[in-house]
């Protein structure tokens, strides 16, 4: 599973506008705390379009100068650790993230982020707990979502028949989510049920959820089919997975697989 839910360098953040509190200021103060919001507004939306397009590192520079001019804005401060988490400063991102959520406790994405960084982590109680927070919380659209992350984490922490059972509700919600059948696929072929693996795996890969995706799946049913005997229909997965992604982590363990059965 990967570290982050954000499967591209694209960050997924609602468009809202600063509160800044102006109480009873003159209208000098209240002018400059105009214009101190549009510079910040300014420096998030240059953030996201560097980010939008892959340039991560110029689009962190104008997070941070977005969150030094308005510290309390929730959206800054998850736009900010989501970046450090592609920049895999694990440290600063999960300081952002709970910092917006601090800041606004109902902000559903900071908190999706957290609870996937916590996994990365392999902090699954903690990421459990804040899935869970996500799940019962009647406003957050996607429970699907929350409760592939919770049934994940379960699994992590030894709970097989919770995990099982939270994948079963994350498929009632929504039977095509691709990272819920994924998750459940691994624990199916972890657990030595190879047939209800494969056929998860299989519908992963018809829905085509993109290369990293494809190739992971690729890979573990080449490692199934391995297990099973079946060289050459092992060899078959494992070349898809190297031709999906060839420099990425499951090509560069495909191939390594590859040179065993050669």
């Amino acid at each position: 599973m990967r570290l982050i839910s954000m499967h591209s360098p694209r960050l997924l953040v609602a468009i809202v506008s600063a509160v800044f509190a102006a109480g009873c200021a003159t209208s000098g103060t209240r002018a400059e705390q105009e214009a101190t919001a549009k510079r910040a507004r300014s420096h998030f939306d240059i953030g996201v379009d560097h980010v939008n397009n892959g340039r991560i590192e110029m689009g962190l520079r104008e997070f941070l100068a977005a969150t030094a001019l308005a510290p309390r804005n929730a959206q800054y401060q998850h736009a900010l650790g989501a970046s450090y988490v592609q920049k895999e400063h694990y440290v600063e991102a999960e300081q952002h993230l709970r910092l917006a959520l601090e800041i606004a406790p109902d902000y559903h994405d900071a908190r999706f982020n957290l609870s996937v960084l916590l996994i990365g982590l392999e902090r699954f109680e903690e990421a459990r707990i804040e899935a869970d927070r996500l799940y019962v919380d009647p406003t957050f659209p996607g429970p699907w979502r929350a409760l592939s992350n919770r049934g994940w984490a379960e699994y992590r922490l030894g709970r097989v028949e919770e995990a099982r059972a939270t994948f079963a509700l994350t498929r009632k919600f929504n039977p095509g989510y691709w990272p819920a059948l994924l998750n459940l696929g691994i624990l199916e072929s972890e657990q030595g049920r190879r047939p209800e693996a494969i056929q998860l795996f299989e519908t992963v890969l018809a829905q085509r959820p993109g290369p990293g995706a494809e190739a992971e799946v690729n890979f573990r049913l080449g490692e199934i089919y391995v297990s099973l005997g079946k060289r050459s229909r092992a060899v078959e997965y494992l070349t898809a997975a190297v031709v999906k992604a060839p420099s990425g982590q499951w090509g560069k363990k495909s191939e390594a697989a590859l040179k065993l059965l050669r």
